[in-house]
């Protein structure tokens, strides 16, 4: 078998691509003048506060009973305040005070938030119902009164402060990340570590709380700004930190007592928390803007125009478009005079000698707000034998992953099986837990998704995604799984696959990226793995490779293998027997020769008729416009 490799150059081709890699994510940066000098804001102010003791000239509490209320001078380069402080000193010092109740604002924040919009998210239902509700409530009081409250009842100290002001935020953070989790919680990734086994826990805070550090990131500058802000309130009210502790929110306040005799005391102050605050809002922004790649260049705007199409190319294309529509009218009149009004009965082999997989009368239904029950599936049976592959055939929406899905017990929210069984190696599927599906999922039964790069989660090394079900299925050490995980990887024809374990998904090209994420199936040694389009996203000389992986994994392991795809080629070469379906019913079943050269069902003749080849040019391919049943019948629709 011939197996692809990639080198140096090819690995970092798509890292060029990854759009939140670290790399291209400063390359941005450094093209964003506001963001970096916000940065080196930033750094001053950190570097400021760490060193405080050695920057400043007095202490903190040092006063001078000399120079009471005194300008500016050579020993007070910004005056004193009316107990003799040096304001600078004092300046110097708060700056430490706004970072550590800033960033332990926000830690305490994501503490309480992060996980609660994770939960939220990821679970839904009631679960998200009530806490949205939870946190409706929150939003709608003022941030400053929850601030008021605590302090109130907890008294005044940097801890209480921190905890008050964390608060307040919790409900930003827990709404942002609810929402994020909304959205991952859907990708193949996800769906990935669902069916690799691995429980709820695992893939909460260890598959998708990773890949929410982007936007953590820029909500946490962001709200670390708000954070200074809202301290500088409370000190200035006389809430917040104790007068014996440098704030800007404290100078502040002293310096409104003197506004009028001695008003340069508000300016040192007010300037600080100014340009604090703004440089940490426009460094949120700028991580923003370099994680998305939201702002492009002038070069790239230039190269972008000179690639839109002219008038005349648009034209050219509508005049082309009103061809087609043309040829497609007369191939459907063609077709509809080739195909016969009836067909003969449902075809089936006979039965494999040892049954793996039984689908018995399954009908699969979604309920929808109105009451009204829609059939998906409709009365389908189907066996799978011990090291036989099945190819399931059909166009979009006939139904094949969402059998898929009722085997794997993930169908979506809506979604049921109202009747029917699914055995695997004797053992009834329908109708359990999901606790007790973990412990098949990966196991007994692994999958494999279409788009390799999705299937994986970009925020993990690729040993990680390994060792994680090898851990849970097995119950290996760390070690061991990860020589197992190198042992997987080699076995599907990953070249040097101890030191690749390391790597990120982005480094791995696309016929290899699809090896691993077949390993990843792999790793609880199942009795079926469902190849859900597996090949589609990738060049036909990939797409071979990884066909000849499948059918050496088949005669080494033995396992049963369900293969769903759309392309006819795909079933010819790596399948054993073929079924049809159309329209969530199961037309045909019959072994790859037999149904190729002999079909039997009129729609299997039109599925197969519409296949181009290259002794038959048309503009367009005949379609179907009517409806097919299973025993022949066409309807129009």
């Amino acid at each position: 078998m011939t197996t692809s490799t990639v080198g140096p150059a090819a690995a970092s081709a798509p890292a060029a691509r990854q759009a939140s890699g670290i790399r291209q994510a400063w390359g941005r940066l450094r093209h964003q003048p506001v963001t970096l000098a916000a940065i080196i804001t930033v750094a001053i102010i950190v570097l400021i506060a760490a060193f405080a003791p050695l920057i400043a000239p007095y202490a903190p509490g040092e006063t001078d009973f000399t120079a009471v209320l005194a300008g500016p001078s050579a020993e007070h380069p910004l005056g004193t305040d009316d107990f003799g402080h040096d304001i600078l000193s004092q300046l110097i010092y708060a700056a430490r005070t706004a970072l550590v109740v800033g960033v332990g604002s926000v830690f305490v924040a994501m503490l309480i938030g992060v996980p609660m919009g994770l939960i939220l998210g990821y679970k839904g239902g009631w679960y998200d119902r009530i806490g949205s509700r939870v946190m409706d409530i929150a939003d709608a009081m003022p941030g400053i009164m929850i601030g008021f409250v605590v302090i109130a009842i907890l008294g005044r100290g940097t801890l209480i402060l921190i905890f008050a002001i964390g608060l307040i935020f919790s409900m930003n953070f827990a709404r942002m990340v609810r929402a994020i989790t909304l959205t991952e919680r859907k990708k193949l990734y996800v769906e990935s570590a669902h069916v690799s086994g691995l429980r709820n826990r695992q893939i909460v805070f260890g598959q998708v709380l990773p890949n929410l550090v982007g936007p953590l990131a820029v909500q946490g500058a962001v709200f670390l700004g708000n954070a200074i802000k809202v301290e500088a309130a409370l000190s200035f009210l006389g809430l917040g930190l104790p007068d014996d502790q440098p704030s800007w929110g404290g100078m502040l306040r002293v310096a409104a007592e003197h506004q009028v005799d001695h008003p340069w005391m508000a300016l040192p102050p007010g300037i600080a928390i100014v340009v604090t605050v703004l440089a940490l809002n426009l460094l949120g922004d700028g991580i923003n803007d370099a994680l998305s790649g939201a702002r492009t260049t002038r070069k790239q705007r230039k190269k972008a125009r000179a690639l839109a199409p002219s008038l005349a190319d648009v034209e050219k294309a509508r005049q082309s478009a009103e061809a087609r529509e043309t040829a497609t009218d007369a191939a459907q009149a063609a077709t509809a005079s080739v195909i016969p009004a009836t067909a003969s009965a449902l075809i089936t082999t006979p039965l494999h000698p040892e049954t793996v997989l039984a689908v018995r009368d399954m009908r699969i239904v979604a309920d929808r707000p109105d009451g009204e029950v829609v059939p998906l599936v409709t009365d389908l049976s189907l066996t799978v034998g011990r090291g036989e592959i099945m190819g399931l055939l059909g166009e979009s929406g006939s139904g094949k992953s969402m059998l898929a899905k009722s085997i794997l017990g993930l169908l979506p929210a809506g979604v049921r099986v109202e009747s029917g069984s699914v055995e695997l190696a004797g053992e009834e599927l329908v109708g359990r837990t999901e606790r007790q599906l973990r412990s098949i999922r990966g196991k007994k039964l692994g999958v494999v998704f279409q788009n390799p790069q999705a299937n994986l989660s970009p925020v993990h090394t690729v040993g990680r995604q390994l060792v994680d079900p090898l851990r849970v299925h097995h119950g290996m050490s760390k070690k061991a799984a990860r020589d197992q995980a190198a042992d997987l990887l080699d076995m599907v024809g990953v070249k040097d696959a101890a030191n690749r374990l390391d790597q990120y998904p982005h480094q791995f090209s696309g016929g290899m990226a699809q090896r691993v994420a077949i390993a990843i199936a792999l790793a609880g040694d199942p009795d079926v793995l469902i190849l859900d389009e597996a090949t589609s996203a990738l060049d036909v000389t990939t797409q071979s490779q990884v066909l000849d992986l499948v059918l050496d994994l088949r005669d080494k392991l033995g396992m049963a293998v369900i293969n769903i795809t759309h392309d006819l080629g795909v079933a010819a070469e790596a399948c054993d027997r073929v079924a049809i379906m159309y329209h969530g019913e199961l037309l045909e079943v019959n072994d790859v020769f037999s149904l190729f050269h002999e079909p039997h069902h009129p729609y299997t003749k039109a599925l197969l008729a519409s296949h181009p080849t290259a002794d038959h040019k048309v503009d367009r391919l005949p379609t179907i416009a009517d409806f097919v049943t299973a025993d022949g019948e066409w309807i129009a629709r």
